[in-house]
């Protein structure tokens, strides 16, 4: 009868319908932190409550949903959220499998999904900037070819290796025109990378922008293979005017509304991936440079690929099987290079103090389940014929493996350790090996996993991982 009920009733709707829990939040009371804030110890309204509960009653309506649960009016005495007890599930809807398992594609999506463990790792770690700088290094080896330099972000998240990466192809190739393409299918993150981008198109005006949220197999020719979904595919261009970042700033962050509409995504019942509703393209260029640009300016049926660069940074969730890595992701985007392309692929090795923290609450877990060798021979094996152009470079581990650690100041790792630090490290820890919500709120309850935090951040004087790169380059003509 608290408000850990009222959460859990939110988890599962949440699991039933296929929402995050942020887009729950923002949906039902226009508050994307509402979870978190109930997680962190924090109360709300009788009239919030009935909102929330007004919100999943008639979602659950409209969509055939079990009403699971009936939610109380707030107790007067405690201020928290009551529940009354779960009705039988009569609807004849299918029920998932348990919590937690291999089985349960909404749980592992909800987790790949985590906004507040995305992003707090992603300010506490300094993963970004190191691959970043892993991924610059690439641009020494290839070989542009007019029009453009083209570059493709297999996964742009929240837009902060790409931008490091355009600043340094900036630096090496301050006159060529740019056609930079990148998928995403989350709208929170293409938000976040938009925001990034107006410096970019101020410094590097010969800029073309593409955004998309197909799949790997249609994303880096903008063309998708289905005819139901060509049939739905939303193409919006965005010609920037002015010549200043304030000014491009304000046009890029005009497009919230189109955005919200139309970058929507659901769980696929079979995977548990993230799917998109309808394909979506997005091109931004400036206006000033349209004459420049056409010839790179792609346009509705699709367009040619030939990337000389394809990043590929965490593309995959560790535990998929390696059919599903191989087959869906790495030949399509090795498929995309031009001539004197190349892939640069990354991912988290293990082997290092955030793994140990880990194993110390699970002692059999081990996510890394596939390394670069075989990643690279059954890619190898999938490209069958066509894969004879390409070289597909696996390097000794002093080049391929490189570390990034967990930002803490040197007298934060002593003898009595800061909360908020055990915090962030554990969900460094846990993001990186990918372990679900199900499992995470069976160990919380208890100190052990804190205390396990602590004894490995003492032992080493802080934390950090290893990622794994490889590279798959195509012979130049």
């Amino acid at each position: 009868m608290n408000a850990q009920e009222l959460l859990q009733e939110i988890s599962d709707y949440c699991r039933q319908a296929g929402l995050a829990e942020s887009t729950f939040g923002r949906r039902a009371v226009n508050d994307g932190k509402l979870t978190a804030r109930l997680r962190n110890g924090g109360r709300i309204t009788t009239e919030t409550l009935d909102r929330i509960r007004a919100f999943i009653h008639a979602r659950r309506a409209t969509a055939g949903l079990p009403q699971a649960a009936i939610i109380d009016p707030m107790n007067s005495a405690s201020r928290t959220p009551t529940i009354a007890p779960k009705r039988p599930h009569t609807s004849g809807a299918p029920v998932t499998s348990p919590a937690g398992t291999d089985e349960d594609p909404q749980r592992n999506f909800r987790f790949f999904d985590n906004r507040q463990k995305y992003l707090l790792f992603v300010n506490t770690c300094s993963e970004k900037w190191v691959v970043a700088n892993r991924v610059s290094l690439e641009l020494a080896n290839i070989h542009p070819r007019p029009p453009a330099v083209r570059v493709f972000d297999a996964g742009v998240g929240d837009g902060s290796v790409l931008t490091r990466v355009m600043r340094s192809m900036h630096d090496r190739f301050p006159h060529q025109p740019f056609y930079v393409a990148g998928k995403e299918i989350s709208l929170e993150d293409v938000r976040l990378c938009l925001q990034k981008m107006a410096d970019r198109f101020f410094e590097h005006a010969g800029t073309v922008l593409v955004l998309t949220n197909m799949n790997y197999a249609d994303a880096p020719w903008l063309a998708v293979k289905s005819v139901n979904a060509a049939s739905s595919l939303v193409w919006h261009e965005l010609a920037l005017t002015g010549t200043t970042s304030h000014q491009f700033e304000e046009q890029i962050m005009g497009l919230e509304s189109f955005l919200s509409e139309n970058w929507k995504a659901g769980v696929s019942p079979k995977t548990g991936n993230p799917v998109y509703e309808r394909p979506v393209v997005l091109v931004i260029y400036r206006a000033d440079h349209k004459f420049l640009l056409e010839p790179i300016i792609p346009h509705p049926g699709g367009t040619q690929a030939n990337y000389d660069l394809v990043i590929a940074s965490q593309p995959f969730r560790l535990r998929s099987s390696l059919e599903f890595k191989s087959k869906r992701v790495l030949a399509p985007l090795a498929r995309a290079l031009g001539p004197g392309g190349r892939m640069i692929a990354i991912h988290s090795h293990g082997h290092d103090p955030g793994m140990e923290i880990v194993t110390k609450v699970w002692p059999e877990e081990n996510p890394f389940g596939h390394d670069r060798h075989a990643l690279l021979k059954a890619t190898k094996a999938e490209l069958g014929p066509l894969g004879r152009d390409l070289n597909f470079n696996a390097y000794a581990d002093n080049r391929s493996l490189f570390r990034y650690d967990m930002h803490t100041l040197p007298t934060e790792i002593s003898a009595s350790i800061g909360t908020s630090t055990l915090f962030a490290a554990w969900n460094a820890a846990v993001y990186v090996a990918q372990i679900e919500d199900a499992r995470l709120e069976k160990v919380i309850t208890e100190t052990k996993y804190l205390e396990a935090t602590a004894e490995v951040l003492q032992k080493h004087g802080g934390l950090w991982f290893y990622d794994e790169s490889f590279v798959i380059s195509r012979r130049r003509e």
